[in-house]
């Protein structure tokens, strides 16, 4: 009897200490969560905008295909990532990179340079354009997560010139970071953004006049012969606990002299081709190209589908970004460098592979892969 009264008083006892721990993690998830960097959620006549989109049903952005975010059972990709995961996912070494000519980059007529991942600078016709800047180090809202790789932070927001047009393709942690974008507000004239995006730049401290917050295929005339139209995407976005309530995109832009696709994430589908009947052909195609994989291949291409994707959108030159800084996939680091060189080689399709802040010029851009990621 005593045996059992003690056995219930231990039972009672645990019980308190899993219910106090599962409090405290809720508290300590819920003060996270009120950290500025997971944003605001749209409301007010920002909400009734997006409740009037095509691509807003039931409370969500859908996009436009069936896009399940795993094409395998969760099992089979949960095994794959304990089982089957490069040992290369990170580089050994600091891999090849330099540092920025700024003056080199500001005296072409056309330059671009590269800070690895999505983030890029384009320097067209007079104009600075700055697209999906990541130069915290980090790509995760968890401390000490996701690190850059070592070597790889070439540049700082300090570094950068005054930016004429911000370009953010959707609001993942990994393309839209906090600390650096508070850092870029008093450099920028206008940031572009997918339809409720907006609401994580305002709460930011972004003015409202500084924001053009678009529908896919709305135009938008930025002036001095620069004119953007915001275009699908096959992806998703959200930060922290809330998922779809902010329209993923890319972007057309047409400047005096060029035609360049800002390609954002996205699975492949049938809105490239639609985009280059559309809007092509383009001077310049930027397109992911990194951090796929075959569980979750409907929201990131593979480096064979990228290939595709650029002749869809009739590009001239294809710049493949979205790897070679993070790791979030299986894959080793340098693979979908490999594998879109070798595909774009066969294809006969231009292809522009720039070390980390290299300067190069679009006008006159080398034809093949360099292959510095073997060096």
């Amino acid at each position: 009897m005593t045996i059992r009264k003690n056995s219930n008083k231990w039972l009672r006892f645990l019980k308190r200490i899993i219910l106090g721990l599962a409090v405290f993690i809720a508290f300590i998830g819920l003060y996270i969560m009120m950290h500025p960097q997971f944003g605001k959620r749209p409301s007010g006549e920002r909400l009734q905008r997006i409740q009037l989109s095509k691509q807003f049903k039931n409370g969500k952005f859908r996009n436009t295909s069936p896009t399940p975010m795993l094409s395998q059972p969760w099992t089979v990709a949960l095994y794959d990532y304990l089982f089957k995961r490069s040992k290369e996912t990170s580089p050994q070494y600091n891999i090849p990179t330099v540092h920025v000519d700024w003056k080199k980059l500001l005296e072409q007529s056309n330059g671009l340079v590269w800070f690895g991942h999505s983030s890029y600078l384009l320097h067209v016709d007079g104009k600075n354009i700055l697209v999906d800047p990541v130069f915290s180090g980090s790509a995760s809202p968890i401390p000490g997560s996701v690190k850059a790789f070592k070597g790889t932070d070439v540049s700082t927001v300090s570094d950068l010139p005054a930016i004429d047009f911000l370009f953010i393709s959707h609001d993942h942690y990994d393309h839209m970071d906090y600390k650096t974008l508070k850092a870029l507000q008093p450099r920028v004239g206008k940031v572009i953004v997918g339809l409720g995006v907006g609401a994580h730049l305002e709460y930011w401290g972004y003015r409202p006049e500084q924001i053009i917050e678009r529908d896919w295929w709305d135009e938008v005339d930025l002036g001095d012969g620069f004119q953007v139209t915001v275009a699908p995407a096959r992806h998703f976005s959200g930060r922290g606990i809330f998922t779809a309530n902010t329209l993923w995109a890319s972007y057309a832009l047409q400047t005096p002299t060029k035609k360049l696709y800002l390609g954002g994430d996205s699975g492949y589908d049938s809105h490239f081709k639609e985009i280059g009947n559309q809007l092509g052909p383009f001077d310049l195609a930027i397109l992911e190209n990194g951090q796929y994989d075959l569980s979750w291949k409907h929201i990131h291409m593979m480096p064979e589908e990228v290939v595709q994707a650029a002749h869809d959108l009739k590009a001239s030159v294809l710049f493949p970004v979205h790897s070679a800084k993070f790791v979030l996939a299986n894959h080793a680091w340098y693979e979908p460098l490999e594998r879109i060189s070798i595909e774009a080689t066969k294809q006969q399709l231009s292809l522009l592979t720039p070390m980390i802040g290299q300067v190069i010029s679009i006008d006159q851009a080398q034809a093949g892969p360099s292959y510095w990621w073997k060096k």
